[in-house]
């Protein structure tokens, strides 16, 4: 190459490396400048400077023993090489190699170091756990070694055993190329086709590497007790591996040593030739065969197959131990609910638990918090909401459904999108609304009770004043934060940020300057500098909007900013808000995980989290296999300010202690200074829920010989409303008391089936008792005749009556019917279900409006009714059992059928009573269909309450008359001029 083409490629490899270390230094300064942000810098540096110790330890390493044996191989070349061919061509790559040995080898060593040092940087976690481990003080059933061997030390010697191998693989390698380059490996010539130095440097490095395979043995040994060997499908040592595996490795693991002393004698000291030592690799690699595959193989189908429950029952014991102590489930308890009772009984609509069912949908109500709480169009609360309880003045504790009003920056319209307004002006949202549970007003709405905008509510349509106060109700922090935004300003009569609109004055705005200690200086020049490299935009230095008081804000959504805070923590993928002391909170479960616990079941956390709700206002998890888990951190993210807070919920958990004490013992807050006011919103977390949920419909089975049978297993069901998608039904927050409970609790409730079977098998709940989890069951009898969601889902809807109702909700091609959560409630000794109904319009922009109330009780069919409320269909459903008159299930008649007339066919006109009714009825309608029109949902609601007032005042008249009534709702004979087809079903609103 000439002159100037090396000095090009100097400078272009040059300028790589001077944009590619500008690059990690930017990220690497802005990153320390977010930790002193939130106070966390501590992580920061203790991630950092353990990745780069890492990195130079076992990159050097690496380095340093490659180097060192290519160095040796060199050395030991033959001072003369018999004449061929073969050395002849050999020749002129010693002539190019031999001038320059040192560069070649410290190039060669250098790139091999540094990517073993990537690879080590990564084990970070590995390390520091294992320089912090904890005892679990809880011993393997197979080696009586502490659980804290195999959490914080076996992942690591694992990985230090793989670097060996693969540092002797490449030495043996690099040897064998210098050797051959060199002269002191032949194929071609006379004499010996080795020299004596050549075989003694290599026959050592390979007795070296069999000498780390007697390592891997013994380490296989422990690998047992991780991997998946008890039948059936388990993990840990079952009866094979504990009478045949384990000896096998034992005895192979010596037969390694005598292998490799035998290599090193026998190639250097007696024979001095390769053939005992290959004779010594073949009897290790037959011995391997026969030891450590044929022999366990003939005892697992001649010993353990014909009796296969016997001889694995007390390994799969001790993997039912073991799962259920590495999740949580060992505490939980199990009571038996016969649900006996099938008819409703007088006290259900009295029942406090009957009376407290959440109806609002968090998932399908979103879209009405949107429509009704914006005001302007730029304001979302996501895909769905969340669910919390207050005990507000002179009430008890009742659940909302709450949701917190963001900016969307995908919905600011073409001229809002530009950057100043995109990062300077709409940099915050406003304001946390809730509304109660299980109330609707004004033709479906929840019942609003926080977060306005202004004072000008609709009266009945929401609250006359703040009931859930916020001090600080504005939101720099959450979910919909993808942007970064830049706060502050010199001027303080300089206000830029949009606030709200003005209260009675929609076309108006009130501006705001932050006055928080949120987000990073960038004052001056150096750091505009520095992120305006970084977000490659020039207006960090050009623009009048980045003055000495401003601040950036960026990785504003909770669940990332807790997860920069603590890497080590796997974060739920349901955040949710609530007030705190006058502050919007943001609330976050941290869970500590490991993959490395004797017996325990391993599962895929992504596939036993994800349902219905996943990638809807819930984020899915990695795709991690773990097979311990608990739920040992709340984290706390301020929505003003974004100051993270994590505290200790877990105080036994021996993985956040060893994580803590990693980072100098203070990053964890301890439990008992958590405040109450924060304890009092703390809920079960719903991920953990699941994969608890999911494993206890096996691992309830405690017995081995039951476990081996399988016959008692559950399965969590189907969504209910289309159970052939294969979606799982999520679980629900409720604030009732179930059976056996001392008082009422917020709970996370899941119902589950028997395997493959429909009806119901159990209802799990979690829920907190004295600031601790605790998991309940209560199982019903085997083979009970009580239905499961799905099966009570379709016997609902296919009953006549109901079906009619729905009809005419549907309204048929302009109206859509959507269900709600469909919930599974043990109450009076039976089962009761309440499915929320709402009618989305097919019209653009429509919103769900909860209609109607689809109830049962019993056995999900035999008892049902559709009501417009949960006190009326309670109501309805006593009465039903006070008659022993079940709901009809009969088809229902297609008309009505007039009285026999006597004027040629023709209906007599309608008098008295019955026209009264049926001019009410028309008038009705007619204001139901100009409420549609108008788009105005209080209008709407109190049309269509009218229309079913007038709908059984106009039966009842028939009924008097003497005019047979249909079963399936009003079907009218016309009036004098009737307006509207009264028959037709209810319209919906226009949205």
């Amino acid at each position: 190459m000439s002159r100037r083409g090396r000095v090009t490629v100097g400078v272009l490899v040059g300028v790589f490396l001077l944009f590619t270390l500008l690059g990690w230094g930017i990220d690497a300064y802005t990153d320390y400048l977010w930790f002193d942000e939130v106070n966390f810098t501590g992580v920061f540096t203790g991630v950092l400077v353990t990745r780069l110790l890492l990195f130079l330890a076992i990159g050097l390493a690496m380095a340093v023993v490659i180097a060192a044996n290519l160095y040796l191989a060199y050395r030991l070349r033959p001072l003369l090489r018999p004449h061929s061919a073969e050395q002849a061509t050999l020749e002129r790559y010693r002539m190019i190699i031999q001038p320059r040995l040192g560069t070649w080898i410290t190039v060669i060593s250098v790139v091999i170091g540094f990517f073993a040092g990537l690879s080590a940087q990564s084990r970070w976690k590995d390390w520091m756990l294992f320089q912090n481990s904890q005892p679990f003080g809880v011993k393997d059933p197979q080696f009586n070694v502490d659980v804290g061997f195999y959490v914080f030390d076996y992942p690591l010697w694992r990985y230090l055993l793989g670097v060996g191998f693969t540092t002797v693989v490449l030495s043996v390698l690099g040897a064998l190329a210098v050797h051959y380059i060199f002269g002191g490996v032949r194929l071609q010539g006379v004499g010996d086709r080795m020299t004596a130095a050549a075989r003694a440097h290599l026959t050592t490095l390979v007795a070296f590497f069999v000498l780390l395979k007697a390592v891997a043995y013994i380490l296989d040994r422990r690998a047992l007790l991780l991997e998946q060997h008890v039948s059936p499908g388990l993990y840990g040592a079952g009866y094979t591996d504990v009478n045949a595996l384990l000896p096998a490795k034992e005895i192979l693991a010596y037969i390694s040593i005598v292998v490799a002393i035998a290599i090193i004698v026998f190639s250097n000291a007696v024979m001095r030739n390769l053939v005992w030592p290959g004779v010594s690799l073949a009897l290790l690699a037959i011995s391997a065969v026969a030891i450590g595959g044929i022999y366990p193989l003939a005892v697992q189908n001649f010993q353990v197959q014909p009796s296969l429950a016997d001889k694995e029952a007390p390994y799969i014991a001790r993997s039912i131990e073991a799962t259920r102590a590495a999740f949580g489930l060992s505490d939980t308890e199990i009571r038996p609910y016969a649900a006996s009772t099938t008819v409703p009984p007088a006290t259900l609509a009295s029942d406090t638990s009957a009376q407290n069912v959440r109806l609002i949908d968090p998932q399908l109500v979103s879209e009405a918090y949107t429509q009704q709480q914006q005001v302007r169009g730029f304001y979302d609360f996501g895909p769905k909401l969340d669910v919390d309880r207050y005990t507000l003045a002179d009430k008890q504790a009742q659940d909302y459904v709450v949701g917190v009003r963001e900016i969307n920056d995908n919905a600011l319209t073409t001229q809002q999108q530009n950057w100043l307004n995109r990062h300077t002006v709409f940099t915050h949202g406003y304001g946390m609304v809730a509304a109660p549970a299980n109330e609707v007003v004004c033709g479906g709405l929840p019942y609003f009770v926080s977060g306005f905008l202004g004072d000008d509510q609709q009266p009945g349509c929401a609250s006359a004043s703040e009931e859930i106060k916020v001090d600080q109700p504005r939101v720099y922090f959450g979910e919909q934060s993808t942007e970064y935004a830049i706060v502050g300003q010199t001027d303080a009569n300089k206000k830029t940020e949009f606030d709200r609109p003005q209260p009675n004055n929609n076309n108006a705005e009130e501006r705001y300057t932050y006055e928080g200690t949120g987000g990073v200086p960038i004052g001056s020049f150096f750091r505009r500098l520095v992120f305006a490299i970084k977000n490659t935009e020039s207006n960090f230095l050009l623009s009048d909007a980045v003055n000495n008081d401003s601040r950036l804000m960026y990785v504003r959504d909770p669940r990332s900013r807790v997860e920069k805070v603590a890497p080590f923590l796997t974060i739920d993928g349901d955040p949710y808000p609530a007030v705190v002391d006058g502050r919007i909170k943001w609330i976050l479960d941290g869970y500590t995980t490991a993959a490395t616990y004797p017996y325990a079941q391993r599962i895929n956390l992504q596939e036993e989290t994800t349902d219905e709700l996943t990638n809807r206002g819930t984020v899915a998890l990695a795709r991690d296999n773990i097979n311990y888990m608990r739920n040992s951190v709340k984290a706390t993210v301020d929505a003003y300010d974004g100051t993270v807070t994590l505290y200790e919920f877990d105080d036994q958990d021996p993985v956040l202690k060893a994580w803590n004490q990693a980072f100098g013992g203070k990053l964890i807050t301890p439990k008992a200074q958590t405040p109450a006011a924060l304890a009092a919103h703390f809920r079960y977390p719903a991920d953990m829920f699941k994969v608890q949920r999911n494993l206890l419909a096996r691992f309830h089975v405690t017995a081995a010989n039951e476990y081996f049978s399988g016959q008692d297993f559950w399965q969590v069901p189907n969504v209910p409303d289309d159970p052939d998608s294969g979606v799982k039904q999520p679980p629900f927050y409720l604030n009732v008391k179930l059976p056996g409970q001392d008082d009422t609790r917020f709970q996370l409730t899941s119902a589950v089936t028997p395997n493959n079977r429909d009806n119901l098998a159990a209802l799990i709940s979690g829920s907190y008792v004295d600031n601790k989890p605790r998991l309940e069951v209560l199982e019903l009898p085997d083979q009970t005749a009580i239905q499961g969601p799905v099966q009570v889902h379709q016997r609902m809807t296919n009953n006549a009556t109901v079906r009619s109702e729905l009809t005419l909700l549907s309204n048929s091609n302009q109206s859509q019917v959507l269900f709600g959560n469909l919930i599974s409630l043990p109450v009076g000794d039976g089962m009761l279900y309440v499915e929320p109904v709402y009618v989305k319009s097919g019209q653009q922009d429509a919103v769900p409006l909860l209609q109607k109330v689809l109830m049962s009780y019993g056995d999900g069919g035999t008892y049902v009714v559709l009501a417009n409320n949960l006190k009326d269909g309670l109501d309805k459903l006593v009465a039903q059992g006070k008659s022993n008159q079940p709901a009809t299930n009969n088809p229902p008649d297609t008309g009505t059928q007039p009285p026999p007339t006597d004027n040629g066919g023709q209906q007599p006109a309608l008098t008295g009573q019955l026209a009264t009714a049926a001019t009410a009825l028309d008038k009705a309608i007619a204001d139901v269909k100009s409420a549609q029109q108008s788009g105005d949902f209080a209008k709407y609601g109190t049309a269509l309450q009218a229309l079913d007032t007038a709908m059984t005042n106009f039966q009842n008249a028939q009924k008097a008359a003497g005019v047979a009534t249909p079963t399936t709702g009003p079907s009218v004979p016309p009036s004098t001029n009737p307006s509207v087809n009264p028959s037709a079903p209810a319209p919906t609103p226009s949205g």
